[in-house]
């Protein structure tokens, strides 16, 4: 329940900032123009946002046939998990990372980047995707996929107040000022309703990983290795679609310094020591 409420508020607080900005762009015509864009990408992210993000990261479904040790690794995660089988999918990048969509856990999927099963060993991939599959358990995965979805959209209408300006309800032109202004604040308000969902969620799915896998040094092993080679190689596809790298794991296009007070992710450091006093307590 508290899932679904924490879903509502997302929706209200994008779909007022979409208002807001429609307002600014083209006075009381524009703020109904960005109300109808709103409930239409509401309508669209909860049916199909799943589908667009597999899309853009040219994700291929694979089977016990086309990569057999992993579908088995997932499925054999997913009973100890009491979920369905999510479908499973490979992504062709180098770069090291994992992400689980769809819009509740009879609708799933779970994706892994062909550098991942290079890097991990089979132990550290199976903490990874029971990581995964915790965000499917939780119902984290419909939250992610529309702030997504959403939070990329808002940085588009931004960039149009950007390069395009306005009208007031008179037809006359909108300040520039104000267009500059919206293009600069409106994707850091989208950045920062991910955020405030994103860390605490990436604790709880680390922690409910733990418990489906029964090992969360082994999780905390991978989220070593994924942060080591974050910086090092090129993840193209998640540049291009930075709205999606709150879904991943680890945040691909994380930073040092102030650049990790704005990330979706929590610091590595902090998620591996939690997993780490979880596996000497034995308290998951």
């Amino acid at each position: 329940m508290f899932n679904w409420v924490k879903t509502a508020m997302l929706m209200a607080a994008i779909t007022a900032l979409f208002v807001v900005i429609g307002g600014m762009i083209g006075g009381s015509k524009g703020m109904m123009l960005a109300l109808i864009i709103a409930l239409g990408m509401n309508f669209f992210s909860y049916w199909f946002s799943d589908k667009m993000v597999l899309r853009m990261y040219n994700a291929q479904e694979v089977d016990e046939t086309t990569a057999p040790q992993f579908y088995r690794m997932v499925r054999e995660l997913a009973t100890r998990a009491q979920l369905p089988m999510p479908r499973v999918y490979l992504i062709n990048e180098d770069a090291p990372n994992a992400f689980a969509t769809g819009r509740n856990p009879e609708h799933a999927a779970v994706a892994a980047t062909t550098g991942i099963l290079r890097v991990l060993s089979e132990r550290e991939m199976r903490g990874v995707m029971a990581h995964e599959l915790a965000h499917v358990k939780h119902r984290d995965i419909l939250i992610s996929t529309i702030s997504a979805t959403m939070a990329g959209a808002i940085s588009a209408l931004a960039n149009f107040a950007m390069f395009f300006g306005g009208r007031d309800d008179e037809g006359r032109p909108s300040n520039p000022i104000a267009s500059i202004l919206v293009a600069i604040l409106a994707p850091i308000a989208g950045a920062m309703i991910q955020m405030a969902i994103s860390r605490a969620r990436e604790f709880e799915a680390d922690r409910g990983g733990a418990e489906i896998s029964g090992d969360p040094q082994a999780l905390a092993s991978a989220l070593e290795k994924i942060h080591a080679y974050a910086t090092g190689v090129p993840f193209p596809t998640a540049e291009a679609h930075p709205a999606t790298a709150q879904m991943m794991i680890m945040n691909p296009l994380s930073g040092g310094g102030i650049a990790n007070l704005f990330s979706t992710h929590p610091a590595t450091e902090e998620r591996v020591a939690r997993l780490m006093e979880m596996a000497r307590t034995g308290r998951f």
